[in-house]
């Protein structure tokens, strides 16, 4: 107070005015953002759409407005979708915003007003009740037990005793500072005061905004992937068409021909569609995922989830229920499950009975009312049928000495028949040297090995991460007990509990494993409690797999990714570390999903490739700042969504692989009649028809091939691995001869009859349906006998839309066709088909798995 120059009646008007000169207001800033015209030009410089604009703009010359069109409303379509998927992302910071109290009271010139949070300045004396929201920093100089919830900072589920003591450490967590108040959290009970430290951008929610604004968001593997094939794939394209004008000039075609027919043959060639159909195979599997429970908020996010290799996740609310319960415990010396207590049994009953008298908390109907401890022994007794209120209503309180972090005990004074009962509960190790009875038929005076054996059995349960409360009585004379009288206490029992694992969470632990995904835990909780969760979940085998954020604070950057795949659990750290930890994951080339639910996750979670935050009890914070939300807050959720996660980017790169494989036959056909002076196998026209029925339908349709649960048995693919690897070219290479040469089989055939036209056509109309067909090819790695035949009904519904098209055109006369006799027809029938044959006999035969 002296620092801050503040007194007890609190900051005057003319001292509040100064302060607000000097410090500002209490409001978390933004920096400087892009505006959403920036953001959607941003959207058109990319390498491959600026090609396509070029060709369209090429085309409208030209005369071709209608392919110019399509192509541009694709253009546009992705860029205003990119645009409103960045600006959503920036809701973060809003968010943050939203989390301080639109109202505080404080302290001035003697008097207790309420003002707007905004106004909060450094030097107030706020004035703090239970249910009040923080809304800044601060130093607590009164404390009448008085507790927080700092879950969103800190992660830990318990509320936090605060105190006015000073602490003489300096290198200490958060979660420790005891004598503190944040920004961002609430009061539980009790009540105090508190002088203002830090406001706006200095508080500890003003550093997460800091983090959230430094954070980098990373470009999806597809997002990547993409890049590269699209600047690869228009360079070549481009180079092939330069080359086929340059040999129609040399071999004397008019130039104005050699030259819409190159063009006509680039905008045919350069899969316009793709970005398209991408984004629809996105949408609908976001879709799909909806109905699983997981929501989407960034599109390309879903291929992600299917190249993740290390989930990081926050303990409590995510892996935990978020709730205290009781596991088991100690009374008339044998310890005993939660669920094995018989009323029979006098030390049951008693222990039962005065868990719920020494106790606040209370169940009426559906509301849960009370401190998350004291709610667990009250859930305790309702398992056999006693209610706290009726207990209570029996033996009447008369008294009472509050808890008080200091003591870590609470006493309450009974009325038991004609006398009084003062029953005591706290923390073992300050009620064991008060005790000097243990209960039995007569209250016998205890042991010393009775006292050791307390302590083994607090020990015990201490180690596998259980919190500890000891309940202890005695006889007194009168209600007007004093913190003197709780000594000589009679011992009853020790009632351990826990935040538990949620039921699934361990089977999704193991099939994250079983799909070579490293799962680990980030919690702001104790280390022996992370430890404890850890090892029931298959998390961790022993325990020199953890570390605290003390440590993580002497390693360096370096060091800390040299060590981080030692660890599969960090506990009591700070956003700060959280950061730290998915970057040195990152640095190691793994992609990283972080989990959480708090304030304290957000900056991890934009920081990931894939940010997962709980959609039930998650803050608006997390959930802006993250790429996916669990409706269900259910783990297993996570590992459906990274099996749908690779279903989608195996089919995003089998539509892929049909575009590039029909495009490739058709430069191949093009090519070879150029180098053999043949006549153009294609006229333009020809080759925008094929562009538009062949690519899009069968294109989508293979993107909603239904899941294949053989990938959750492979690896994650690697991130660094690109779209267009050796295996994939090879593949694409290959089914795009096939296509060519049957295509210019059919050729030859039609130039045997002395008419261009006929042959033309027939080039026409084989590359068409062969492509058509060859979209069950693409289905997937594997023979369509064993995918089933039928089980796709998507491909055949864009087969036979395709196929009536192309008819009706080979009919009516449309696009420049000639008339075709039977022979012809069958000729194109059974060549179509050939591709099929070949392909579907070498995934049998060579890629049978």
């Amino acid at each position: 107070m002296r620092k801050l120059d503040v007194t007890q009646h609190g900051l005057t008007d003319y001292e509040v005015r100064s302060r607000h000169k000097k410090y500002g207001y209490n409001e978390l800033k933004e920096g400087k953002r892009k505006n959403v015209f920036q953001v959607l030009l941003e959207q058109f410089q990319d390498f491959l759409v600026i090609i396509l604009i070029a060709a369209a703009i090429i085309s409208i010359f030209l005369g071709d407005v209608g392919s110019s069109l399509v192509i541009l409303v694709v253009i546009v379509l992705n860029a205003i979708l990119g645009t409103v998927q960045h600006v959503k992302a920036e809701k973060s910071l809003n968010s943050l915003k939203a989390m301080s109290a639109p109202v505080s009271k404080v302290k001035r010139g003697g008097e207790v007003i309420e003002i707007p949070s905004r106004n909060v300045i450094v030097g107030d004396l706020l004035i703090l009740e239970a249910g009040d929201f923080i809304s800044a920093d601060g130093r607590v100089i009164e404390s009448y037990s008085l507790q927080l919830n700092e879950s969103s900072l800190t992660g830990e589920s318990l509320a936090i005793d605060k105190n006015a003591n000073t602490i003489h450490e300096t290198d200490i967590a958060l979660g420790d500072k005891r004598n503190m108040v944040f920004s961002g959290s609430f009061v539980t009970s009790g009540r105090g005061k508190a002088i203002v430290t830090s406001i706006g951008m200095s508080t500890e929610i003003g550093k997460i905004a800091n983090l959230l604004e430094n954070a980098q968001e990373k470009k999806t593997p597809l997002q990547v992937s993409l890049d590269r094939f699209g600047k690869r794939l228009a360079l070549g394209i481009i180079i092939i068409c330069l080359i086929i004008f340059g040999l129609d000039i040399i071999r004397g075609r008019e130039l104005v021909d050699s030259f819409m027919f190159a063009v006509s043959l680039a905008v045919a060639a350069i899969p316009e569609a793709l970005s398209s159909i991408v984004t629809i195979v996105l949408a609908v599997g976001t879709q799909n995922m909806a109905k699983e429970n997981a929501i989407i908020r960034k599109l390309h996010a879903v291929e992600s989830l299917g190249s993740v290799s290390i989930i990081c996740s926050d303990k409590t609310g995510t892996l935990t229920q978020n709730k205290m319960t009781v596991q088991e415990v100690y009374t008339g010396e044998e310890i005993i499950a939660y669920d094995q207590l018989q009323l029979v049994n006098p030390h049951h009953k008693k222990l039962l009975d005065l868990a719920m008298l020494c106790n606040d908390s209370v169940i009426f109907e559906d509301k849960q009312i009370g401190d998350p401890t004291e709610l667990a022994l009250v859930k305790l007794g309702r398992e056999y049928q006693l209610n706290e209120q009726i207990i209570r209503g029996l033996h009447q309180r008369v008294g009472e000495i509050p808890f008080d972090s200091t003591r870590k005990i609470m006493s309450t004074v009974n009325r038991m028949g004609s006398h009084y009962v003062m029953v005591t509960k706290g923390a073992v190790d300050v009620l064991l040297p008060r005790i000097n009875r243990i209960q039995s038929s007569n209250s016998s005076v205890i042991t010393k090995q009775q006292l050791e054996g307390i302590k083994q059995v607090n020990q015990t349960f201490s180690n596998a991460g259980l919190r500890v409360i000891a309940i202890t009585y005695k006889d007194v004379f009168s209600s007007n007990t004093t913190e003197k009288d709780e000594q000589d206490l009679t011992f009853v029992g020790l009632i351990a509990m826990m935040d538990p694992p949620r039921e699934e969470s361990a089977q999704a632990v193991a099939d994250c494993i079983k799909a070579g995904i490293k799962p680990v835990m980030i919690t702001g909780d104790h280390k022996i409690t992370a430890v404890a969760i850890a090892k029931q979940l298959g998390i961790l085998k022993d325990p020199s797999e953890a570390i605290e954020g003390k440590e993580i604070e002497k390693l360096s950057d370096r060091e800390l990714k040299a060590l981080v795949e030692k660890f599969s659990v960090y506990a009591r750290v700070t956003p700060e570390h959280k950061i730290r930890i998915v970057k040195a994951w990152q640095e190691k080339g793994h992609v990283v999903a972080m989990t959480g639910d708090g304030v304290n996750d957000a900056p991890a979670l934009k920081q990931a490739e894939i940010g997962v935050a709980m959609g039930k009890s998650g803050t608006e914070v997390a959930k802006d700042a993250s790429a996916m939300i669990l409706i269900d807050d259910n783990f297993l959720t996570i590992v459906k969504s990274i099996s749908n996660g690779r279903s989608i980017y195996a089919n995003i790169k089998n539509a892929i692989k049909f575009l590039l494989s029909g495009n490739a036959g058709a430069i191949i056909v093009v090519l070879y009649a150029t180098l053999f002076a043949l006549p153009a196998p294609f006229l333009p026209i020809h080759l925008l028809f094929i562009n538009l029925l062949t690519d899009s339908l069968p294109a989508i349709a293979i993107g909603l091939e239904p899941h294949n649960k053989k990938l959750m048995k492979e690896k994650p693919r690697n991130i660094n691995e690109p779209l267009l690897n050796k295996k994939f070219v090879s593949q694409v290479g290959f089914e795009g001869a096939i296509i060519a040469a049957v295509t210019i089989i059919a050729f030859q055939i039609g130039l045997l009859s002395g008419d261009t036209g006929v042959a033309t056509t027939m080039a026409f109309a084989t590359l068409c349906l062969s492509r058509l067909i060859h979209g069950f090819n693409c289905r997937s790695e594997e023979s369509i006998f064993k995918l089933g035949i039928f089980s796709n009904l998507s491909v055949w519904i864009a087969f036979l839309i395709g196929f009536s098209l192309l008819n009706f055109v080979l009919i009516t006369g449309f696009f420049e066709v000639a008339d075709l006799n039977d022979f012809q027809y069958l000729m194109i029938y059974v060549l179509s088909l050939i591709p099929l044959v070949i392909i579907q006999l070498e995934k049998l035969l060579l890629r049978a798995s």
